[in-house]
């Protein structure tokens, strides 16, 4: 049996690093190089900024009248908003708790539990996207829109 000692392993796994680092280029080059890519890429592009200009990310609300699809958006909505205000995106975290604060069904004593853990400046932005979140909501079901006087 053959030993093979540690600088020949060194420079064949070099070697091999260099060779799939060549073969990523290569194939990268290729592909940016394409002229459809470039299409596919331009047209992604003006999807999102017309998506982005028009209001953002569409919500999927679920129906109001189904208990269960209302409990599992509600959850899913606010392990969303904490998971996103633990990292740092505390815009993203609001729109998902306010979210959840608009579909549950006693939103006073979900509000007061969330003055209680979030910062002062955090629950000031929750109570700001409120109104828009609920006409959202209205509008997703079909039902008039509501101006701010009505809200207040």
């Amino acid at each position: 049996m053959t030993m093979i000692s540690k600088g020949t392993l060194g420079i064949c796994a070099g070697v091999a690093g260099a060779l799939f680092l060549g073969y990523c280029i290569y194939f990268d080059q290729r592909r940016r190089s394409d002229p459809e890519f470039k299409k596919k890429l331009r047209e992604r592009r003006r999807k999102t900024a017309k998506s982005s200009a028009a209001g953002g990310k569409s919500v999927n609300w679920p129906n109001l009248k189904d208990q269960e699809a209302v409990q599992k958006f509600f959850l899913a909505q606010v392990q969303a908003g904490e998971e996103l205000l633990a990292q740092g995106e505390v815009e993203a975290g609001v729109e998902h708790l306010s979210r959840a604060v608009a579909v549950c069904g006693q939103p006073q004593q979900l509000l007061q539990v969330l003055q209680q853990t979030l910062p002062p400046q955090v629950f000031q932005m929750l109570l700001q996207k409120l109104p828009a979140v609920g006409e959202s909501i209205l509008q997703a079901a079909g039902g008039p829109k509501v101006s701010e006087e009505d809200v207040e």
